[in-house]
Parts: structure tokens; sequence; C-alpha cells
């Protein structure tokens, strides 16, 4: 091929070209070396260079591909556990307002057991009360009756001037006034 194409490249040297020659000008054998080059260019790329980049285009592809799927698994799960915590939180609302109910109940009646608590004993403290008031008052009473039953035998020894025996003077007074306080 290179023997055909001879000729031309030969009659294109520098020394046989016309001294007009410029820009503009049209030259064969340049316009067919460019078209010779550019096909072989072009058959090198198709061959080696095309698959590689359609092969990186379409991994790109690919990659994109996974990393959209990939972000719509991850939102859907995202929104599954935003519902499920957001049912664990209402759960967690329900069950603290159950336990504050159930607490608020175990404390009114452990106020009403401590204020029942408080007034049986505040009942039995006001009854042992009475009932020791009651015995002084009656140790009291006795005292009192003894030293009157000292005190009337003293006078009744003084005017009949005779001391009487002490014992049945003190029987004889105890039966007068135990009669006197059955006639109250």
């Amino acid at each position: 091929m290179l023997n055909l194409l001879w000729p031309a490249i030969q009659a294109h040297t520098p020394a046989a070209q016309d001294p007009a020659s410029g820009p503009l000008t049209v030259e064969g054998g340049l316009m067919l070396w460019t078209v010779f080059i550019f096909l072989l260019l072009l058959a090198i790329l198709k061959k080696f260079a095309w698959p590689a980049i359609l092969g990186a285009v379409e991994a790109r592809e690919q990659a994109l591909e996974r990393q959209l799927a990939e972000a719509a698994r991850d939102r859907e799960q995202a929104a599954a556990l935003l519902a499920e915590h957001q049912k664990l939180i209402a759960e967690a609302k329900t069950q603290a307002h159950g336990v504050i109910v159930e607490a608020r109940t175990a404390a009114e009646k452990d106020r009403a057991l401590a204020i029942e608590k408080t007034r049986q004993e505040q009942e039995e403290l006001l009854a042992r009360a009475r009932r020791e008031i009651g015995a002084e008052r009656e140790r009291a009473v006795a005292e009192i009756r003894r030293e009157a039953v000292d005190i009337s035998l003293a006078a009744a020894s003084k005017l009949i001037e005779k001391r009487l025996d002490g014992e049945t003077d003190r029987k004889l007074v105890q039966e007068f006034l135990a009669t006197l306080d059955d006639q109250r």
C-alpha cells in the first residue's frame, strides 16, 4: 500500500510544491493522510479504548443503580424504624400514665390507711387516758374517804372524849359513806 501512496507523497514534498500555497488551499495528499490517520485512530480506539470506556460507563451506571436501590431500601428501613420508635414511645407514654395512676391510687390508699391508723391510735390513747383518769379519780376518792373517816373519827372521839377502836370505827364510817354513795 505504501507503494501506491509513494508517488503522491513525492509529489507533495516541499521541493515540488508551488510557492503559492496557503492555509486555505486544498491539498489532496494532506487530506488523504488526514483521513487515513483519522480512520486508523478510530479503528484503534474502537478496538481498545471503546470497550474500556463502555465498561467503565456501564459499571458506573450499575453502581449508581445499586446505590439508588440501597438508598430506597435504607429509606424504607428508616421509615419502618421511625414507625416502630413512635409506637414504642406511645406505649411508653401509656405505661408511664398507668404507673402514675397506680402510684396515685396506692398513695391515696396509704394515706387513707395512715389516717385510719392515726384515728384508731388517737381513740385508743383517749380511751386509755380516760381509764387512767377514772382510776386516778377512784384512788383520789378512796383517799379522800379515808381521810374523811380519820377526820370523822378524830372529831367523834373528841366529842365523846374517849377513843374508840380504830378498825371497827373505820368500818362503821365506810359503811355509812357507802350508803351515802348509793343514795346519790
